[in-house]
């Protein structure tokens, strides 16, 4: 899953949020470097991941972007997915999605000194330009992916993955809104976390 994802399963703890939001850049043990409930998220996001890989939905979805994407499909249905949760934010939270970035921006300040150096550097980009909510449109997605082609080995086909998300938009998101709810649940029984902001879905 991508960050919106990442931040709203960590429940209501900015130390897991921060964990949780820095798992990509913490390899192997180094995760027993930080404190106890940084460490925790860190374990969470792999968990997440790791459920996440393994589900016959989210499989169903990255066929739409193998054709391109090959291996990266996965980070641009991981993308897609978090533009859906944005769109459909209400069905899933009591808070407003404006209070949860702003809470998570304001963690990563916060929390700066512990930051992998790498998101030290991402950091102030990513909140000048509320990379958060710049997925809750297509062009958002587009400017992400072009950012992200240009900073990464994602390859750039950024045309070909709008017009593929635009032509199978509601397909996809049916997918989304099978899968996550079945995320949340796997992330508050199997893992402890509270969300205490979730609304519960009638599915």
């Amino acid at each position: 899953m991508n960050v919106l994802a990442h931040i709203y399963l960590s429940g209501d703890s900015d130390k897991i949020i921060i964990g949780n939001y820095i798992g990509d850049y913490v390899k192997g043990r180094d995760y027993l470097n930080y404190p106890e409930l940084i460490r925790k998220g860190i374990i969470l996001h792999r968990y997440i991941d790791m459920f996440t890989d393994r589900h016959p939905v989210v499989h169903r979805s990255k066929i739409y972007f193998s054709r391109k994407y090959h291996k990266y499909a996965g980070v641009i249905t991981d993308i897609i997915y978090d533009h859906y949760l944005t769109k459909e934010w209400n069905f899933f939270s009591r808070r407003p999605l404006e209070s949860v970035t702003y809470n998570f921006y304001r963690a990563l300040v916060n929390n700066y000194e512990i930051l992998p150096e790498k998101v030290k550097g991402m950091m102030p980009f990513f909140i000048i330009n509320n990379w958060i909510e710049t997925y809750q449109t297509t062009n958002g997605i587009k400017h992400v992916l072009r950012t992200l082609s240009r900073n990464s080995s994602l390859p750039n086909e950024t045309r070909y993955a709008i017009k593929t998300l635009k032509k199978n938009y509601y397909a996809l998101q049916d997918d989304f809104m099978e899968f996550f709810p079945q995320l949340i649940d796997y992330v508050e029984k199997d893992f402890g976390i509270e969300i205490s902001h979730r609304i519960t879905m009638p599915f």
